[in-house]
């Protein structure tokens, strides 16, 4: 039958398995079919994506901690990346050993978490990954994107290596400032909102974040 005049003719758009959100949201429910482990967990080989949980009781973080109860892990806190050191130098390819590289970096949250005054290591559980370096990036921005955990998207810095001179001129980020204790950030300048204000903004966000 021929359109009427004026008639709206839908456009169906084409299912592409390999279309990036696609591939995002199996690599994000991937990784929820992974084991949760201790921070920092034992010992392993790889690289790819990661998600850490929190579920202690700092108030800031009730709400996190009443998604993740008994067991579910269902809001993480954090989500990154590992890549291989071949990786970084552009040398991608089926020969780029994934070495240590995941075990590596929870190994860095969980001293970054030990330093931290206000938290304590034994609230933390991690799942990761072992994903294709080349596919890593799009892992964890999809992953982010789907979860938008609280210290990607709004507490910063967390996942900051030790800058290096002059540093003395940066303004502490507002990780560091909520969760004072990493000994490189002691000097820095001044966050540009209190503490209090930060934690109005946390609850907030989670608030909504969490619906």
């Amino acid at each position: 039958m021929a359109p009427r005049n004026n008639e709206t003719i839908p456009v169906l758009t084409p299912y592409d398995p390999l279309d990036k959100r696609h591939l995002g949201e199996q690599v994000a429910e991937a990784l929820l079919e992974q084991d949760i482990h201790p921070l920092p967990p034992s010992r392993f080989i790889g690289a790819g994506v990661y998600a850490l949980y929190y579920i202690g009781d700092f108030p800031t973080y009730a709400a996190l901690t009443e998604r993740n109860k008994d067991g579910q892990y269902l809001c993480p806190i954090y989500v990154g990346k590992a890549v291989p050191e071949g990786a970084r130098k552009g040398g991608q390819g089926e020969d780029v050993d994934p070495g240590n590289a995941l075990y590596k970096r929870l190994n860095e949250h969980a001293k970054s978490i030990e330093a931290a005054a206000n938290l304590d290591l034994a609230d933390f559980r991690c799942r990761f990954l072992a994903v294709d370096d080349i596919w890593i990036p799009l892992a964890e921005s999809m992953v982010i994107e789907r979860f938008k955990p609280v210290w990607n998207c709004l507490l910063e810095g967390f996942g900051n290596h030790t800058p290096g001179r002059g540093r003395s001129s940066m303004m502490t980020p507002s990780w560091d400032w909520f969760h004072p204790g990493r000994a490189w950030a002691a000097g820095l300048q001044p966050f540009t909102r209190s503490k209090e204000q930060l934690d109005a903004e946390i609850r907030e966000y989670l608030r909504n974040a969490l619906l």
